[in-house]
C-alpha cells in the first residue's frame, strides 16, 4: 500500500530502546525450518504472523482485520490503508502473500522489513506479480504483537494501480481491464479491442500461451509512469507498454499491458487495435524471449503479428523509414537496442520499429512463417546475446549476418522505394 512515511517514534509504556542491530537472515518461505544449530528467531516469526494476518484479510475482504495490523496511533496511515483497501474491493484476487527478504531491528521493539508482495488475479495469472515494499513496524509490549507504522515502495520500484484510486473492473472474453479515473465505457472499448487482439496473436504465434491478458488503464501518463517507476517523459508518445520478465520458467511475474490513456485516445480504431495486438504479442512470446533476443527481433515480431492480417502497404506502415529510403538515406545496418530508447529521438525510434518489422517480414516472405517462428525461438533459446542471432541465421535460415543485412537493405528498397 502507499507510503505514508515513517511515523515519529512515540514514548509508550514498557518499550525498550536499544542500539540498532541487523537480525539474522530469515527463512521466509512458509514451512521452512531454522538451521539445526539455531532456534527460530522470535521477532522474525512474529512479524511474519502480522503479515500473514494482513494477507488473509485481503483475501477474505475483511477491511477491519486489514487495518487492525496498523499501529493504532498511526491515524493517518490507518485512514490511508482503509481507503486503499476499498480501492481493491472489486479486483478478483486469487492469492496475496508477503515474503520477508530482509529484516533490520532498531532496538527491541522497532524493525524495518523488506518484503516481497506477490499476488495473482484469478483466472488470468499463472504466476504472481511481485512487488518489493519496505515496511516499518513497532511491537506493542502489551500484547506482544508487531504493528505497521509505515508502508512504502522499495527504491526504484513502481506503484500499484489501487494506490491511485478505486479500481474499476471490466471483464472481456479474453481480457480483464482494470482502470482508475477512466469511464466504464472507455474500459469496455479497450476490453473489446483486446478481445479482437488475442485471437489475432494466437493466429500469428503457433506456441501455446495463456490466451488471456490483464490490461491496466491509469488516469494519465503521469500515473502510468508511477506504475512503471520511470519518468513520465519516457512515455508521452507511447500508447501502451508491456511489463514482465523474459524467459520461460513459468515462475516469472505475470505480464501486464499498461495503457497510456492520453496517447491511446489519439489513435483511431485501427491504431488502437495494432497497439494492443503488438503488446499482446509480447505476452504470448514471453516464454521464448530472453536476454539473447535483440530488440529489433522482439519488437519487429510484435509489429509483424499486429500488421499480419491488416490491409496496409509497407509505406503506410513504415512512413519514416520510407522517407529515409526514398531520400537515399536508408539504414546500413539493423536497428540496435539503443535505437529503441523511448526517451530518444522520435523519428529514430519510429525507424527502428519499422526496420525491425521489415526484417521479420523479410524472413516470413523469403523463408516462410514457420522459419520466422523457428528463428525467434532459436535466438531466444541461446545461452546469451553473443552469437545468438549469428547461430540462428546459420542454423535456421542458412545465411550469415552480412548476407541477411544485405537482403534486408534490398528488401527496404523494394518495399519502400
Amino acid at each position: 500500500m502507499a507510503d505514508q512515511g515513517r511515523t515519529a517514534t512515540r514514548a509508550r509504556g514498557g518499550r525498550r530502546r536499544a542500539a540498532g542491530a541487523v537480525l539474522a537472515a530469515l527463512l521466509c518461505a512458509a514451512g521452512c525450518a531454522a538451521p539445526a544449530d539455531k532456534a527460530p528467531d522470535t521477532t522474525a516469526r512474529d512479524i511474519r504472523a502480522t503479515l500473514d494476518r494482513r494477507a488473509a484479510a485481503v483475501l477474505h475482504h475483511d477491511e477491519d482485520a486489514y487495518v487492525a495490523v496498523v499501529d493504532p496511533d498511526a491515524t493517518a496511515l490507518r485512514g490511508a490503508q482503509r481507503k486503499e483497501f476499498g480501492h481493491l474491493a472489486d479486483v478478483p484476487l486469487a492469492t496475496w502473500t508477503y515474503r520477508v527478504t530482509d529484516l533490520a531491528a532498531h532496538g527491541a521493539d522497532r524493525a524495518t522489513a523488506d518484503v516481497r508482495l506477490g499476488y495473482r488475479i484469478e483466472g488470468y495469472d499463472s504466476a504472481p506479480v511481485s512487488v518489493d515494499r519496505v515496511l516499518d513496524l513497532e511491537r506493542d509490549p502489551a500484547d506482544g504483537r508487531w504493528y505497521l507504522t509505515a508502508d512504502r515502495a522499495a527504491d526504484g520500484g513502481g506503484g500499484q494501480l489501487w494506490e491511485q484510486g478505486r479500481v474499476e473492473v471490466v471483464r472481456g472474453t479474453y481480457s480483464l481491464v482494470l482502470g482508475v479515473g477512466r469511464t466504464r465505457d472507455e474500459l469496455k472499448e479497450i476490453a473489446a479491442t483486446e478481445d479482437r487482439a488475442v485471437p489475432d496473436v494466437s493466429a500469428a504465434w503457433p506456441e501455446h500461451w495463456a490466451g488471456r491478458v490483464v490490461v491496466l488503464v491509469p488516469a494519465a501518463v503521469t500515473d502510468m509512469a508511477e506504475l512503471l517507476g520511470s519518468p513520465a517523459a519516457n512515455y508521452r508518445g507511447i500508447a501502451a507498454v508491456t511489463t514482465g520478465e523474459t524467459g520461460g520458467s513459468g515462475k516469472a511475474p505475470a505480464d501486464r499491458v499498461i495503457v497510456n490513456p492520453e496517447a491511446y485516445a489519439m489513435l483511431g480504431a485501427f491504431g488502437q487495435r495494432v497497439v494492443l495486438t503488438h503488446e499482446t504479442t509480447h505476452v504470448a512470446t514471453r516464454a521464448d524471449t530472453s536476454a539473447a533476443t535483440p530488440t529489433w527481433l522482439s519488437e519487429g515480431f510484435a509489429d509483424w503479428a499486429a500488421y499480419r492480417a491488416q490491409e496496409r502497404t509497407a509505406a503506410e506502415i513504415a512512413p519514416e523509414l520510407a522517407d529515409a529510403v526514398r531520400g537515399g538515406d536508408g539504414p546500413a545496418a539493423l536497428p540496435t537496442d539503443e535505437d529503441f530508447g523511448f526517451a530518444g529521438d522520435a523519428d529514430r525510434l519510429a525507424r527502428a520499429y519499422e526496420g525491425g518489422w521489415l526484417a521479420c517480414e523479410l524472413i516470413a516472405d523469403h523463408w516462410g512463417e514457420a522459419k520466422l517462428f523457428a528463428f525467434y525461438r532459436a535466438v531466444g533459446g541461446h545461452s546469451g546475446r553473443d552469437g545468438a542471432v549469428e547461430q540462428a541465421l546459420h542454423e535456421v535460415l542458412g545465411t550469415t549476418p552480412q548476407d541477411f543485412t544485405a537482403r534486408w537493405r534490398e528488401y527496404l528498397g523494394s518495399r519502400l522505394g
